[in-house]
Order: structure tokens, then sequence, then C-alpha cells
């Protein structure tokens, strides 16, 4: 069954080093079939950063790796970098592709780039990039977990966080719905949420989630969030083979145990309502069972 480690926001130029080395252990213990830099790679977008993010990647040791920018990858006072090579430092560490695909028998994985260099923060996704993913994912297969990477959130919990709303979001959630998207990966304010949208909304009419990521190492953490990532494990379909399903596990830096350890873990299901996990999954996941 496929792994997914989603790592965002770790904002290389402000990393913390002994976060840095956790999440090695974590990812080199968990071993995942994909790694996915939601956005928000460097700082300050500098070659130094971007240098230093590549080296951590390297060192991951995946078989599989896809990135894509946030809106602190692209220079910010370098206004002629801004404005004739948005994206060159990027490129340059990590090829010339801003969106990416991966596969495997149980899971799809698209990345968008959410990014637009006359926006200082906003992300923005087109009608173009809405249906290009709407078409890929209604080729899907129909055992593989459907998921989508964005930087900017597409839903929020609180009302504070609406300005941060990717533009378009509305429509490419309904559209991506249709199409049978499961899962929508997100970062860039630094805070770790589940929301099912067909639980706020009965219009929705099947099962469908945003994810959202902490940062992963860096030193602007929120006060209410500190360092987390996420794993996104493919589970072993019902007997039937009427439902897929995934795990979402939140993984949290525990200060005091100088490591990453599992904070909150929540199964996903398609084609039914997300339940409350049993007191078996329970144990396997080492939580409560709430919603990361």
């Amino acid at each position: 069954m496929s792994l997914l480690l989603q790592i965002s926001d770790p904002h290389f130029g402000t990393e913390r080093p002994e976060v840095v080395e956790g999440l090695l252990r974590l990812a080199r213990a968990e071993r995942p079939d994909l790694v996915v830099l939601s956005g928000d790679i460097t700082q300050r977008a500098t070659r130094r950063q971007f240098m230093a993010a590549r080296a951590f990647c390297e060192s991951l040791r995946a078989p599989a790796l896809l990135a894509l920018p946030g809106n602190h990858d692209i220079p910010l006072f370098d206004i002629g970098q801004r404005v004739l090579r948005p994206y060159g430092r990027y490129r340059a560490a990590f090829g010339p592709a801003l969106e990416g695909e991966w596969s495997s028998a149980d899971m799809l994985v698209l990345t968008l780039n959410t990014t637009r260099p006359w926006r200082h923060k906003d992300g923005v996704v087109s009608t173009a990039q809405i249906e290009r993913v709407a078409q890929r994912m209604a080729a899907a297969t129909p055992a593989q977990w459907r998921v989508v990477v964005v930087h900017q959130p597409m839903a929020v919990t609180r009302p504070q966080d609406e300005r941060d709303l990717m533009h378009g979001h509305a429509r490419a959630l309904r559209r991506w719905c249709e199409a049978g998207v499961d899962v929508v990966l997100g970062g860039h304010i630094h805070l770790p949420y589940v929301v099912g949208l067909h639980e706020r909304d009965a219009s929705f009419s099947r099962p469908m989630w945003v994810a959202q990521a902490g940062t992963a190492v860096s030193s602007r953490v929120r006060h209410e969030a500190g360092n987390s990532v996420n794993l996104l494990r493919r589970a072993a379909d019902d007997t039937e083979g009427q439902a897929r399903r995934c795990r979402l596990e939140r993984w949290d830096w525990q200060e005091d145990r100088h490591s990453f350890e599992l904070a909150a873990c929540r199964e996903l299901r398609a084609g039914v309502a997300p339940q409350p996990l049993a007191d078996s999954a329970r144990a396997i996941c080492g939580t409560s069972g709430g919603p990361p």
C-alpha cells in the first residue's frame, strides 16, 4: 500500500537543525513511497536556501519526490529576478516543471502551481488547471486514491483565515468532486487540520476532504501549532472491494522527546462518510482517534 509524506512550509533559511534531523529519522523509519513538498520550501528564495532544501531532499532517500513552489519561493526583494525569472532559482534546484504527477497501483497524485509572480501571497487556481485536474482524475483507476496538492488552502476552519483562501477554490472543489478527487492537501498558513467538505455541505455528492499541514521544520510556528508533517497511508480496501480507504496521520515534533511522534489519526473512506476509529485502530495509530 502506498505511503505519501507531505512536508509543507519548511522555509529553509529559518529551519531548526534538530527538527530537520528528526524529520530525516522519521522519513527513514517510515520509508514513504512519495515525498511531496507543498510549497514555501525557502524563506526568501535565495540560491543558498534552495541548495539547503535540495540537500535535505536528497537526504530523505525517498524513491520519488514532487515539489511545488509557494509564494516564498519567488524572490520578493530581488525585483529583477521576480519579473524576469520568478521561478529560476526554484527550477535550478527542483527541475523545470512547476507541476507534477505520481501514480501507483493504489494512488494518483497531482501537484498544482497556485502561485502567481504578480501576487504577493494569494494563490490562484485557474479554469485551465481546474479542468486539467478533473480530466486526469476522471481517468484514474477504480483502485486509486486521488490526491491533489496545492500550496494555499482550499478550505479553512476559522474566519480569520478566510483571507488566505485560494482564489477559485469553490469552483475547483465542485468540479474536482464530480471528477472523483478524494483529498486536497495544502499548507501556507502553518495550521494542520482536516475538513470534510461533504460534512459541511450536503450538496457535495460524495466524500471529499481538505487536509492542511503545519510547518515542517521552520521556527516560524504559530502559537497554537508547532512543527508537524502529514502521512497519507493507503489502507487495504474492504473485502468486497467496495470502498477505497486511506489513513491520514499527523506527526508533531515533541520538544521533550526530540522526535516526531504520531499525534492524530483519521480514517478517510471514499464513497461513505468517515467513521470514528475503532478501538483496535486507535491502538494501531497510538491516538485518541480525533481529527488532526
